[in-house]
């Protein structure tokens, strides 16, 4: 069971940057770096994250004697979690989906996304979600929170509710291993055969979605067959 240890902070520039410090000054399994906004936050291959005041941008420090190979199972667990706290603000049975390997989207637009870096024996989860304000100017669909049904949200009650599901997640991957994590995170993907786009480097490779492999590889069916891939970013072509 995690302790959560919350550190919060008005403005600083990275959560995550903050959470790697702490952890190397010995900071605990459990502490959490919540700002108000971020004024250098990031997210995946070092882009900038929009950060202002309104939304949630926190990091969960862990420390875990797991084997390496388990750790990029992480994504998809946080993944879960942040959905899992999406839904309970969203009206009615509207549910949070997810994009390979965890971005959190509402009706098909981003709405979070998830940061994992490691060093040694350390992971730090960074999470931000959309809850007041969409970045502007981005180059796929994104929504916010308050505008897909929530209303005024506190991110501090959000927060709660993410590391009462991060602690239930995480819990039950580290005791049971991968396989209900995977059942889930299929469960709010995208359908199989679903057309999707994936960018490795310079390489465009078109596909359908097949599968998630049992260690959390994209599987999808191309001209070639099917390919598994473990790195790239996944774009869902509109619907025509």
């Amino acid at each position: 069971m995690i302790a959560f240890d919350l550190r919060q902070y008005d403005s600083i520039g990275s959560t995550n940057n903050e959470a790697m410090r702490l952890a190397r000054a010995g900071a605990a399994h459990g502490t959490v770096v919540c700002a108000r906004e971020q004024t250098a936050g990031r997210g995946r291959q070092a882009r900038r994250w929009h950060s202002p005041a309104g939304n949630l941008h926190a990091s969960v420090l862990l420390r875990t004697d797991l084997p390496p190979g388990r750790i990029p199972q992480l994504s998809f667990v946080a993944a879960l979690a942040v959905a899992d706290a999406a839904d309970a603000f969203l009206p009615g049975h509207a549910r949070a989906e997810l994009k390979w390997p965890n971005d959190v989207l509402i009706r098909g637009a981003k709405v979070a996304g998830i940061l994992i870096e490691s060093a040694d024996a350390t992971v730090i989860i960074g999470i931000g979600m959309n809850i007041a304000h969409a970045p502007p100017n981005a180059p796929y669909p994104v929504t916010t929170l308050a505008a897909s049904g929530g209303g005024l949200l506190d991110p501090g009650a959000i927060l709660q509710v993410l590391l009462q599901a991060l602690r239930h997640r995480f819990s039950h991957w580290r005791d049971q291993g991968f396989a209900t994590v995977r059942t889930d995170w299929l469960a709010r993907a995208h359908p199989a055969g679903s057309p999707l786009r994936l960018t490795v480097g310079d390489r465009s490779i078109e596909g359908r979605f097949a599968d998630l492999g049992h260690d959390g590889a994209l599987v999808l069916e191309t001209a070639d067959g099917l390919e598994r891939f473990v790195a790239g970013e996944v774009i869902v072509p509109p619907t025509p």
